[in-house]
């Protein structure tokens, strides 16, 4: 398991927590107060997953893209390690 540092962007805001994937999720985890409850434990299925994408401001912007057509933005703080993590889980 690998964890990155990261924010999710959502209605309350940019909310800073981890990023941890494995083979199998990738899940996002906060402890804030004004987070929707189903955002403090976000777990995605690799498998799940149909697209990703990046977007520069300032920092790199990674959307993840559902096969249900449910979308997620995260400010990430190190683009290169997750690429390269999240590729090598996807050889898999």
């Amino acid at each position: 398991m690998k964890s990155f540092i990261c924010s999710i962007i959502c209605s309350n805001g940019i909310v800073g927590g981890t990023l941890y994937a494995d083979s199998n999720y990738i899940t996002y985890k906060t402890n804030k107060l004004t987070v929707d409850r189903r955002l403090k434990n976000l777990s995605i299925s690799v498998n799940q997953i149909c697209n990703i994408s990046w977007k520069w401001v300032i920092l790199p912007i990674l959307t993840l893209t559902t096969i249900s057509g449910e979308s997620y933005k995260f400010l990430m703080f190190n683009k290169k390690g997750f690429d390269k993590y999240f590729n090598d889980v996807k050889k898999i």
